[in-house]
C-alpha cells in the first residue's frame, strides 16, 4: 500500500476509501484530450477497473492535447494505446480497450456494467446518449466538454438531474475540436477536474460533485460554478437511437444529401430536406426518425416539427452510429 500512502493520509481516503477505489469499475467514453489526464490520474489513484471505449486511431494532428500518446502510436487504436499506458502505469489496474463507437444500442449494457461513467467524447450526441442511459440506470455521470479556450465539467445522474435538465435545447453550434480548434492546456485543466470529480464520487465526498457544474475559461484563468440539484427534467426530449434500432414501422428521413452521404443511414430512408419534410407532415404518422451526421440538424428539425407531428420523433447521429 506504500504506492497510495500519500493519498491515504487524507481523511477523505484512508484504507476504506482506497479499498473503494480498488473495487470500482469506471467506464470512460473517449480516449482523446480529456482522457489524457483522466486515465493516468484514475489509474494512478488505484481505480480497479477501467473500460476505455473509442473507435478512432491516434493521429499526429491531435497529439498537442492527446498527451497519452507518442508519435510512434500514430495509426494505432486510441483505446488500445490508452489501456496499455494505464497498465504500464499501474499493474494493479485492469484496463480494457473497446475499439468501437458508443451508440444508443450498446450504451445501456456498457453503463450497466460500470459504477461510474466518464464522458470524454467530443460529441454532444454521445453525451446525451450517455446521460439518458445513466439516468435510466441510476449511474453517476461526469461529463466534460471543451472548445477553443474554455468548457465545462459537471456531475449528472446517479440521483442528480441529467444533462438534459441543464441543457434541454439543441446546442447553438455544431462546432467540435476538429472544426473550431482547441488549446491543449484548457483540455488538460478540465480533464483534471473531471478526474477529481470522479474520485470524489467514488470516495463519497460531501458535498457531492453530482449536481454541480464548473465552467473554466483558459483565456482569463477563471472558473465559476453553480449547483443544479433541483433542476427539473424537461418533458419530451428527443432520444438518440442507433440505425440498427430503426424498423419498417418508422418513417426514416435522412436529412443529408446524396453528395454529403452517398449511402443513406437505412435502406428504408427517404432523402428529404427539413423544408420538404415540413410540407408533407400529414402524409404519414408513426415514429419519425431524423438523421444527419452529428444529430444537430436532426434535432433542430425535430424542434420545428414537434408542435404538429403527432407521434414520437427520434434522432440518429450517423457519425456515431
Amino acid at each position: 500500500m506504500s504506492r497510495y500512502a500519500r493519498q491515504m493520509q487524507l481523511p477523505e481516503v484512508g484504507s476504506d476509501g482506497q479499498a473503494r477505489l480498488a473495487a470500482a469499475k469506471v467506464l470512460v467514453i473517449g480516449a482523446g484530450g480529456l482522457a489524457a489526464p483522466v486515465l493516468p490520474l484514475l489509474a494512478g489513484a488505484g481505480v480497479g477497473q477501467l473500460t476505455i471505449v473509442d473507435p478512432d486511431v491516434v493521429e499526429i494532428g491531435n497529439l498537442h492535447r492527446q498527451t497519452l500518446f507518442a508519435e510512434s502510436d500514430c495509426g494505432r487504436p486510441k483505446a488500445e494505446a490508452a489501456a496499455r499506458y494505464c497498465r504500464a502505469l499501474n499493474a494493479e489496474t485492469t484496463a480494457d480497450a473497446l475499439t468501437q463507437a458508443l451508440t444508443p444500442a450498446n450504451a445501456p449494457a456498457l453503463v450497466d456494467a460500470a459504477d461510474l461513467i466518464l464522458d470524454c467524447a467530443d460529441s454532444y450526441a454521445a453525451s446525451y446518449t450517455l446521460s439518458d442511459a445513466c439516468r435510466d440506470a441510476a449511474r453517476p455521470l461526469i461529463s466534460a466538454s471543451v472548445l477553443g479556450l474554455g468548457g465545462y465539467v459537471g456531475g449528472f445522474c446517479g440521483g442528480a438531474p441529467s444533462l438534459r435538465a441543464v441543457f434541454p435545447d439543441a446546442p447553438d453550434s455544431g462546432a467540435s475540436c476538429a472544426t473550431a480548434g482547441v488549446l491543449g492546456p484548457a483540455v488538460a485543466m478540465l480533464g483534471a477536474m473531471q478526474a477529481q470529480m470522479a474520485l470524489a464520487v467514488l470516495l463519497g465526498f460531501d458535498p457531492s460533485p453530482l449536481g454541480r457544474m464548473v465552467q473554466f475559461d483558459a483565456r482569463t484563468l477563471r472558473s465559476s460554478g453553480f449547483r443544479f440539484d433541483t433542476a427539473p427534467e424537461p418533458p419530451g426530449g428527443f432520444r438518440f437511437v442507433a440505425a440498427e434500432q430503426l424498423t419498417a414501422a418508422d418513417r426514416i428521413v435522412d436529412l443529408r444529401s446524396a453528395a454529403e452521404a452517398p449511402i443513406p443511414v437505412h435502406p428504408l430512408a427517404e432523402r428529404l430536406g427539413a423544408d420538404d419534410l415540413a410540407g408533407c407532415q400529414g402524409v404519414r404518422g408513426g415514429r419519425l426518425a431524423l438523421c444527419c451526421a452529428t444529430g444537430l440538424r436532426a434535432w433542430r428539425t425535430a424542434e420545428r416539427l414537434k408542435p404538429t407531428w403527432p407521434d414520437e420523433i427520434v434522432l440518429v447521429a450517423a457519425a456515431t452510429s
